[in-house]
Formats: structure tokens, sequence, C-alpha cells
């Protein structure tokens, strides 16, 4: 799991965004293509069980869900928290097992005027496993890649045949950050925010596109 309290990251917005907001409680920040024929997705059990829950109905959604109510709540709090999905491939063959391998960010920041000051976040690359229900999906486990001198094994047990692709996405930084900026810009408007860039500490504030 990578961690920053402040920086210059950039990342692969894929799939829709959840309109939420979090209270995150400790510090971090950062990470890569997609496969048409496969589906990404990380296990770690995760209550579905919830009214909220019950009514999302994609894939993307309930991943941008359990992002947010899983790591989010890691890092330090802020006024907004901003899910962000890398997807390497997909596998809805088994609607029992639903595989979605990538990279799982979640950003927090705080308003200043129209911009939004990163505050903290992470990335969590990994596997994460869905299940179709009636109402849905659920999470129902996520296998995530370790880090320091475990990232490399654990990436390639994980990513298996995908490695390759997951650490040329993931080494990306430049189309990464123009994703991450794509990613802010949908949310903001999708929750009314009155935001015209982002900027993290120490960096030229971002503009975001319209």
């Amino acid at each position: 799991m990578k961690k920053f309290g402040f920086f210059a990251a950039s990342v692969v917005f894929c799939g829709m965004m959840m309109l939420v907001a979090c209270q995150p409680q400790s510090e971090s920040t950062s990470s890569p293509a997609n496969d048409a024929e496969n589906s990404n997705v990380q296990s770690g059990a995760v209550d579905a069980t919830s009214e909220e829950a019950a009514k999302l109905q994609s894939v993307e959604q309930v991943v941008d869900m359990y992002i947010v109510d899983t790591f989010g709540k890691q890092y330090a709090q802020a006024e907004v928290c901003i899910p962000q999905q890398i997807v390497v491939a997909t596998d809805e063959s088994n609607d029992q097992d639903i595989k979605v391998w990538g990279d799982f960010w979640v950003f927090n920041y705080n308003t200043a005027g129209d911009t939004l000051k990163t505050a903290s976040g992470g990335s969590h690359p990994g596997l994460i496993h869905l299940r179709k229900v009636d109402n849905g999906y659920e999470v129902t486990a996520f296998d995530q890649v370790g880090d320091g001198s475990e990232f490399e094994p654990t990436a390639k047990s994980i990513f298996g045949d995908k490695y390759e692709a997951f650490m040329k996405m993931h080494s990306n930084d430049k189309e990464r950050e123009q994703n991450r900026a794509q990613g802010i810009a949908k949310y903001a408007k999708a929750n009314g925010l009155k935001v015209t860039m982002y900027q993290d500490e120490g960096w030229p504030a971002v503009k975001l596109p319209e």
C-alpha cells in the first residue's frame, strides 16, 4: 500500500466515481490499462447489506464505495474523499466471483476557494472479488499487493499474466495524472463542487478539464 501525506501523484480513472464524502483517519497518497475481456476488483470483506449498497447497481459503483468505506478511513480526515480506479482487467464470467484487477486509490481533499487541496490518500493495488446479488453487486474479498520487498512477488502472484500491463500502467505518471484530473472533474460536477483546480502541497495547482 502506497501512502503519502502530500504528494505529486497521478492516477488513471476507470469507471464511475462514487458520489460520497468521507472522513479518513490517517495520512498518505498515490498509481495502472484496460482489458475488455476481464474485470478487476480487490478482495477484502465488506458489509454490503446496507441500504446504500443495495441501491448500487454497477460493479464500478460498488468498487468505489468499497474504496471509500475500507481505504478512506485509513487516512487523515478531510472534507472530500474521492475514489479512483486504475483498472488493469476484469473477469465477469462467474457472477459469484467477478474479478477486478487494478490499482485502487483514495484521495482526500480540503477546499480552498475554487481549489481542492490534497490532504492525504493512498494506493491499494490488487484484486477485488465481487458477486452478483439481487440488488446489484457486493465485494466479498480483496487480495492486496504487499509493501516493500513483498511488492514484486505478491504483484506477480495476484496479477499473473497481467503483471506487465499492471507495471506499465503503474509507471506512466503523465497518463495517470491526466486521468486523475478527469476523474476529479467528473466527481466535482456530479457532486456540485464549485472547484476548477486541485493542488498537491509544494506543486502548482492543476486546472481541471471542462
